[in-house]
């Protein structure tokens, strides 16, 4: 085991906080009976807004952040992990409460390891990452909900964010039509359709105040804008339909009322991927592994640097990133 490794540390300084580049030894990895070589990690919305303090997200200092990783098994105290095993982690207070993702090495509870699918990479692992995880999450929602592709298109609002690019290519392998909402639909729109959207709208056909009923549109969505948006969406969801709301990108407000609900059955379904139990957590992967098509997925990728984290957070928050960033370790 190396002796020292690069990470990236937030410290508290005065009222806010600082984060920057730091040299770290083992000593400095919070407790854990499974040590991780940290091979790949992303940055999501949520890290976006953890670096850049725009949120309280961070609930310790200093603390390395970064909620996802993957990586290989250095050293297990548990049985169920050996050497060398391949390994992700997302959520479970990585990153905010307990030293994340990016760094070289990582030390935690097995409680929170999920063994890889043999046809997913570690460097895969981070293109899907929370967000990915998290779009499967909302695909099974909306499966469990019975919306199903003969029951006409799913909108997926924030399209061209690392959950929407993953739900498009998700629900698009799955038969359904898909209708991708996004701000930047002129420039986005050839990237969308690549990924499976059958259509691109503009977002701002959302942003508005609407009516609490408007004309049915979709039998599903799957929504990481929030506030008025998801709004206005629910009041478009045909009778029967279902919305799996996962983000807050626009607002954690819901100016709605309950008529979509009581007069259209719509089902709103909240979906959590940071506290989400091994069985959901291991049957996401699975379907994961079988129903997204990875050479889709290697198209959303950028790749990165750890250094190259503190300048892309922001750009991140601001929805100026298409897709997902991989960080290479």
């Amino acid at each position: 085991m190396a002796e020292h490794f690069q990470a990236l540390l937030v410290t508290k300084d005065g009222d806010g906080q600082h984060a920057g580049m730091a040299e770290l030894t083992a000593a400095d990895l919070m407790d854990g009976d499974v040590t991780i070589a940290v091979e790949h990690s992303t940055v999501n919305y949520k890290d976006g807004l953890a670096i850049s303090g725009a949120l309280p997200i961070l609930k310790r200092f200093p603390i390395i952040p970064g909620i996802d990783l993957a990586g290989r098994v250095l050293h297990s105290g548990n049985p169920d992990f050996r050497e060398g095993d391949r390994v992700v982690v997302n959520g479970h207070g990585l990153g905010e409460s307990h030293h994340g993702g990016y760094a070289a090495l990582a030390r935690i509870s097995s409680e929170m390891l999920i063994r890889l699918p043999e046809s997913i990479s570690t460097s895969r692992a981070m293109a899907i990452g929370t967000a990915g995880y998290t779009a499967m999450l909302c695909v099974i929602a909306l499966e469990k909900a019975g919306v199903t592709p003969e029951q006409g298109p799913v909108l997926v609002t924030g399209a061209a964010g690392g959950v929407g690019s993953v739900a498009i290519g998700l629900l698009s392998k799955l038969g359904y039509h898909v209708t991708a909402s996004s701000r930047r639909a002129g420039q986005e729109a050839d990237y969308l359709t690549a990924l499976g959207a059958d259509e691109v709208i503009d977002a701002r056909e959302l942003h508005a105040s609407g009516k609490p009923l408007a004309k049915e549109r979709w039998a599903g969505a799957i929504d990481s804008v929030g506030s008025t948006t998801l709004a206005n969406v629910l009041s478009q969801i045909r009778y029967n339909g279902a919305v799996a709301a996962c983000g807050l990108a626009q607002g954690v407000d819901l100016p709605t009322t309950v008529m979509p609900f009581i007069l259209r059955g719509v089902t709103l379904a909240g979906i959590d991927s940071v506290m989400a139990s091994r069985p959901r957590r291991e049957e996401a992967w699975r379907r994961l592994a079988e129903d997204l098509d990875l050479a889709k997925l290697d198209t959303m990728v950028t790749r990165i640097t750890l250094p190259d984290v503190l300048s892309v957070a922001e750009e991140v928050v601001a929805g100026k990133i298409r897709g997902r960033l991989v960080v290479d370790l």
